[in-house]
């Protein structure tokens, strides 16, 4: 190794590029987070190490010499071979270390997760798992297209941008307050129109119960949206209203509230998702696994 290489330090790089890109210090500063006058400091040095000048400064900013174009295109180079010494390094680790980040909405992180992780944690104790909560599964794609999450809870089915699993079938149910005069399994149309209706106000549920409302032949009252599942459950309980609710979401129903299901059905299709064409770690292909062999749960693929 020349005494030049042995000096050259990766900050002065990163420093050099980050210049070359935005064309002037105060801005490459801000990009990477460090004072100007650490950036000018670290290309300083870097040329007097070199014995060339790479930047040339001026009232416009600063650009890039001849030979500073070339030592760029170089410096690109050596950066994006450390980024894949870090993602191979990873990438062997996966088992042993790092993490899996879950985005997901309440009624999977209520009633699903703590089950499947408890049996992931059995088996790989070493990887970190974080959960975050969305009030939409639409919040829970975007998540992953941001690179927020490694994987979802989502509603199926789902567009090509992701490849997905599909996890189960969760039907709503309509809660009566503790004041219903009778017992039912099944509710009908005339029936529920008796009730002013609790519905949660997110707009994929929210939209969802009100298309499929259409279906009755009696003017039906919806007097509340409400965002938190467990605020609409509650307001059964006062005898506020009767609720709809997908049944993950409603549970555990209270003593004295009855549950009974629609005059025609309706469902969500809940699937696990990743983002399609990306490199995924072995620690998030082992969670799939785990959940996939959970003993709850009868997972297939979705073509």
């Amino acid at each position: 190794m020349s005494d030049i290489t042995s000096k050259i330090k990766l900050s002065q790089l990163r420093a050099l590029v980050a210049v070359a890109e935005h064309g002037n210090f105060s801005t490459a500063a801000l990009h990477l987070d460090i004072s100007q006058s650490a950036v000018s400091h670290a290309i300083a040095a870097l040329e007097e190490d070199l014995g060339v000048v790479l930047l040339a400064r001026g009232r416009h900013g600063a650009h890039p010499t001849p030979v500073g174009e070339r030592i760029i295109t170089h410096a690109r180079q050596v950066l994006q071979l450390l980024e894949t010494i870090a993602k191979e390094a990873n990438l062997e680790k996966g088992l042993h270390g790092g993490q899996v980040r879950i985005g997901c909405f309440r009624s999977v992180a209520t009633h699903i997760l703590p089950a499947v992780i408890a049996e992931f944690r059995n088996h790989f104790p070493k990887i970190a798992v974080t959960i975050t909560e969305h009030y939409d599964y639409i919040d829970v794609e975007q998540a992953l297209r941001e690179g927020h999450a490694d994987l979802g809870f989502t509603y199926l089915p789902a567009s090509d941008e992701f490849e997905t699993w599909e996890l189960l079938r969760d039907d709503y149910i309509v809660l009566l307050p503790p004041t219903a005069p009778t017992t039912m399994k099944q509710i009908n149309w005339k029936q529920l129109a008796a009730y002013p209706l609790i519905v949660p106000s997110t707009n994929t549920c929210s939209i969802r119960i009100r298309n499929h409302l259409r279906f009755s032949d009696y003017p039906l009252n919806i007097a509340y949206e409400v965002r938190e599942d467990s605020t609409i459950v509650s307001m059964v309980v006062q005898g506020l209203g009767a609720a709809i609710l997908p049944r993950l979401a409603a549970e555990p129903v209270p003593p004295g509230v009855q549950a009974c299901t629609l005059p025609i059905p309706l469902e969500r299709i809940i699937g696990v998702a990743v983002l399609a064409n990306t490199l995924q770690t072995p620690a998030v292909f082992a969670f799939l696994d785990v959940l996939m062999k959970s003993k709850r749960f009868a997972l297939k693929a979705v073509v």
